[in-house]
């Protein structure tokens, strides 16, 4: 059995959400950027986070679970 056919079986298996979710998927995969596709090849770089940055990344997540964030259009307004 060629892949087509597999792959068309495959399709008549899946749920309406499950078809929708292949399909933006494939057109995800036809308009993806050169750019963005070589960035996410890319390996991660390991950066050596410090004492100072691991307690302010704490305080900021902290501070979102509470919902103490600043509307982007405010902090927008406020660097102009």
């Amino acid at each position: 059995m060629t892949a087509k056919k597999k792959l068309r079986q495959a399709i008549e298996q899946l749920s309406e959400a499950e078809a929708h979710e292949t399909l933006r998927h494939l057109a995800q995969r036809h308009s993806r950027d050169p750019l963005i596709e070589f960035l996410d090849a890319a390996p991660e770089e390991e950066e050596h986070i410090t004492p100072e940055d691991e307690k302010g990344l704490r305080e900021a997540r902290a501070q979102a679970e509470r919902a103490e964030t600043i509307p982007l259009e405010e902090l927008l307004a406020s660097s102009a």
